[in-house]
């Protein structure tokens, strides 16, 4: 039996992160720590307004918090040049939108193949992988297709494939079910879920979706910018009271 502790793949440690407000200032995020291992998903809820989108934000090095530590695979970022961090999260850092956001000119197979074009990967070889990642997410037959041929769903595989194509470390998912119905949504999760796992991944969802948590490993709510301590997620792990 393998008894390895698993890596951890993102770490916040103690992170305030403070807006202008006025004469005053506004906490978004108060001392937040979070700790997600490769290979697990963490889902995180709250009330609108709670520092979801602020801990989605830190977590994906575009905001830099007052202080505290973030840490992508073993990598404090905390010293790193905007340079360091555009190429970190090229690489190290998957997101995915409550939106696809896809380009309409593009087939689903070219939306993938940009991102390896922006980390300059040759043509050839990505357009392969593009396709390995379409068949991993289910869409393997829609690869020439343009989002307004695909259903909602599926431009959200394509979103996720997308954020996949550079195997990041870390997965940050936004309110991937928001915009689809509830056997579209359940799929689009059990699909993160999976690829999660396969791919090692240290995932971090946000949502609003109650049905959505026993599909995680932990759940974690956030109220005024304060991150609670996690408690087991699945089916039988208790989950937090999220209203209001």
């Amino acid at each position: 039996m393998n008894t390895a502790t698993p890596t951890t793949g993102l770490r916040l440690a103690d992170v305030t992160l403070t807006y202008p407000d006025g004469a005053s200032r506004l906490t978004a995020l108060d001392r937040a720590s979070l700790s997600v291992p490769a290979g697990t998903m963490t889902a995180v809820v709250g009330p609108s307004g709670s520092g979801k989108s602020s801990l989605l934000a830190v977590a994906a090095t575009l905001v830099t918090p007052d202080s505290g530590r973030v840490t992508i695979a073993g990598t404090d970022t905390g010293g790193l040049s905007r340079a360091d961090l555009t190429a970190l999260r090229r690489t190290r850092i998957g997101l995915v939108f409550q939106q696809p956001s896809l380009l309409p000119s593009l087939t689903a197979c070219e939306q993938l193949q940009v991102m390896a074009h922006l980390d300059g990967r040759g043509a050839r070889k990505e357009r392969a992988r593009a396709l390995d990642m379409l068949d991993a997410v289910g869409l393997a037959d829609q690869a020439g297709r343009r989002p307004h041929q695909l259903s909602g769903g599926q431009r959200q595989r394509v979103n996720i494939a997308r954020a996949l194509m550079n195997d990041p470390a870390v997965l940050l998912v936004d309110e991937p079910t928001s915009a689809l119905d509830h056997e579209h949504g359940a799929a689009v999760i059990g699909l993160i879920t999976t690829l999660t796992r396969e791919r090692s991944t240290a995932t971090v969802l946000v949502t609003h979706d109650r049905s959505l948590l026993g599909a995680a490993d932990a759940v974690t709510e956030v109220r005024d910018g304060r991150l609670g301590a996690p408690s087991r997620g699945g089916p039988s792990g208790a989950v937090p009271d999220v209203s209001g």
